[in-house]
């Protein structure tokens, strides 16, 4: 009994005074910590061997235990105490100041403990914020030791953002927004838009904030550090609120941290790296880049990880940003590394060297970059925004101009790497790529013999065999091993304004898989499969050009004819020039250079543009005077082929003992017109691929 009744005399005090014991508790803690100062006298002695660390535990228990004891959103004394007697901005100060040594680490786990033990809101209040500001100031010191405080620290003030997106204003501008809103009606009038005199009478940008912090932080050499500060930047950017982006954008060098640090990355990596390792490396993910980076196969593999990851997270930045941020951040991307760093690079000749190098990485670029705002920006900066037809020798974007000439460079290696580089670009989900270097060429068909009219006469044509061969530039070869008539009947266009063409789908494929002379058909004898071997790839890559091309509104028939406008002669672009004046060389030319034409030949024509369909695929069309197609340069190179057939002894056995080299049957051996028979092999393997990619997609809907 008398113990129970002395539990309810101890519960009845502690009810009637708690404030008392508690505010007297916390203000002999507050006071023993100032009293270190006025009482020490090694300057030299560490934070953490003082009572210091004690005794702001102490007080944080105090203040979480008043808390719990009072109705919710009720301030305590203790609170009131920490808030009137400026205690958080006491602690930033000697935090700042780091004495003694490694308070500032003491400092920053007291300001997370509070803000995120404490429930009542704290951040808006100036006495808060502004040792928050004031704290952050000297944040950005990586090998400090604190950066395992300060990521803590920074991630509670996230949460505490995101919980409520007006404290950035309080985080970033230190101001409150009544105060902001009341300065401005007093001092300015209500003509300005809010926000106006704080841009007027304060600097908007600080030199250092929780912005700056956090990008100091994604550049430390711990990876979980690193991590976490950018899933803190993430968090941020992706704030749904218009007010809360603006202020990000207006109120912090976000977009300029960011940028500059992918500049300084980008002029990190050495010149001397291969541009073949650059090409080789696997798409670099930043949540992994430290993995990636620690398996070093050649050098300068660490700079480039480090480069492409930051690439990688500033794309899924602007992918997760709210629209404002995302614009801002690829704005900057644009000028200041694109413009100012790219550009230059890529404009300048001084050597073949630099050249590879600077596509190279141009090209991984491209490969990492998957962001919308991010991949249009990139793909104007290299194209240009000029969507009307083009005329030869003109060049409003030098850029794409130089891109493009270095297709057909000297230099096998740059040629290879240039066109590569354009693969990738083919592949990317972007409508202008397709448009910019092929179909703006192709929209009013002029490429098609327009026969003169012949009213209510749909009888059968009269056959001229003279003009007949004009139609694929009076071509001398283009009948070589076919048969005729079959050609002649099927190029000869109906009268009235449609053109022919559109044979039956096995009939294309039948002309693909003829264009190549027996005598140099080698596939068969090793016992491979013929176009049907490609089927699948050919089926991979239709359904993803499909898939990409989905949104663009693509036509599914060609434009009638009747209501394309004549063109003076038709040119089709400076790209399809290169590939098809590449193909020509096809006997003549290195055979991964020809793998790589054919590659990006194939890319195009598996577009499910009718046009493209049309132009590239189409063997039955009737060009007009001076035109040529894909097919028609086939066929010329074929006519080529059957002269030197002639002129080289043994040629099959020779071709076939090449193709036994090349899929690594027999070893490698030197011989005569060792590049011609590679090349016979590439042509007789584009063709089986033309003609999968003509089975797959079948023939363009509608009338011609």
């Amino acid at each position: 009994m008398l113990s129970r009744l002395g539990t309810l005399l101890q519960q009845a005090v502690e009810t009637r005074e708690p404030s008392v014991d508690l505010l007297e508790a916390f203000t002999e803690h507050w006071k023993g910590i100032t009293g270190y100062y006025l009482e020490a006298t090694d300057e030299s002695t560490p934070a953490r061997q003082t009572d210091i660390p004690w005794r702001l535990k102490q007080m944080l228990d105090i203040l979480v235990y008043e808390e719990k004891q009072r109705p919710a959103g009720e301030t305590g004394p203790c609170l009131e105490y920490l808030l009137q007697h400026k205690v958080l901005e006491t602690l930033s100060t000697l935090g700042k100041a780091e004495y003694p040594p490694g308070m500032r680490q003491q400092v920053l786990l007291f300001f997370s403990r509070v803000l995120g033990q404490v429930q009542h809101p704290l951040l808006h209040y100036l006495n808060v914020h502004r040792p928050v500001q004031l704290l952050q100031l000297s944040g950005d010191r990586l090998g400090s030791g604190t950066e395992k405080e300060e990521v803590q620290f920074t991630t509670i003030l996230c949460a505490k953002i995101k919980q409520d997106p007006t404290l950035l204003a309080y985080i970033l501008e230190g101001k409150s927004i009544l105060n902001e809103k009341r300065a401005q009606e007093l001092e300015e009038g209500a003509e300005h838009p809010p926000g106006a005199a704080t841009a007027a009478s304060s600097p908007p940008r600080r030199d250092s904030n929780l912005i700056s912090s956090l990008v100091g932080l994604c550049k430390s050499k711990k990876s979980r550090m690193a991590l976490k500060a950018r899933e803190n930047l993430l968090l941020l950017v992706g704030l749904a609120q218009e007010a809360a982006a603006a202020c990000l954008v207006r109120s912090s060098t976000l977009c300029q941290l960011l940028t500059g640090h992918l500049c300084d990355l980008y002029s990190a990596v050495p010149t001397c790296t291969d541009p073949a390792d650059v090409l080789t490396l696997e798409r670099t993910s930043w949540r992994t880049q430290g993995d990636a980076a620690s398996n070093g196969i050649f050098p300068g593999k660490e700079s480039l990880a480090a480069f492409f990851g930051w690439m990688d997270f500033l794309d899924e930045l602007v992918m997760g940003a709210h629209p404002v941020v995302a614009d801002a951040l690829t704005q900057a991307v644009e000028e200041k590394f694109f413009q100012g760093i790219l550009q230059p690079q890529l404009l300048q000749i001084r050597s073949e060297l630099t050249v590879l190098n600077a596509t190279a990485m141009l090209t991984g670029m491209v490969r990492q970059i998957c962001a919308p705002p991010l991949l249009h920006h990139l793909v104007l900066f290299l194209l240009g925004p000029d969507r009307h037809p083009e005329t030869p020798g003109d060049s409003p974007h030098p850029l794409r101009t130089q891109l493009i000439d270095r297709c057909n460079h000297l230099s096998e290696e740059i040629s290879l790497a240039s066109l590569q580089l354009f693969e990738l670009l083919l592949q990317k989900p972007h409508e202008h790529v397709a448009h910019s270097l092929a179909l703006r060429n192709l929209e009013t068909r002029g490429y098609l013999q327009r026969s003169p009219p012949v009213p209510d006469e749909r009888g059968p044509p009269e056959l001229d065999p003279d003009e007949d061969g004009l139609d694929l530039e009076e071509d001398p070869y283009f009948t070589d091993g076919f048969p005729e008539a079959s050609f002649r009947m099927a190029k000869k266009p109906l009268p009235g304004p449609a053109p022919p063409g559109k044979g039956q789908v096995s009939e294309v494929v039948s002309s693909f898989l003829c264009l190549v002379p027996e005598e140099a058909k080698t596939s068969s004898c090793m016992e491979e499969g013929g176009y049907d071997t490609y089927i699948h790839d050919a089926l991979g890559m239709v359904q993803a050009c499909r898939a990409s091309a989905a949104p663009w509104g693509w036509p599914h028939a060609p434009r009638p004819l009747d209501t394309c406008p004549p063109e003076g002669v038709f040119y089709e672009g400076h790209f399809l020039k290169v590939l098809f004046d590449r193909m020509s060389r096809v006997l003549d030319q290195p055979y991964s250079l020809n793998l790589q034409v054919t590659s990006v030949l194939s890319r195009l024509a598996a577009f499910p543009h009718p046009h493209l369909h049309e132009y590239l695929l189409d063997p039955y069309l009737s060009l007009a005077p001076g035109c040529r197609s894909l097919f028609s340069v086939l066929v010329r190179v074929m006519g080529d082929l059957m002269q030197r057939l002639q002129r080289v002894p043994h040629f099959r056995a020779k071709l076939l003992l090449v193709r036994q080299q090349l899929m690594g049957l027999v070893p490698g051996e030197q011989m005569d017109h060792m590049m011609l028979f590679k090349g016979v092999v590439v042509l007789e393997e584009f063709c089986k691929e033309l003609a999968a990619i003509a089975l797959v997609k079948g023939p363009p809907e509608g009338p011609p």
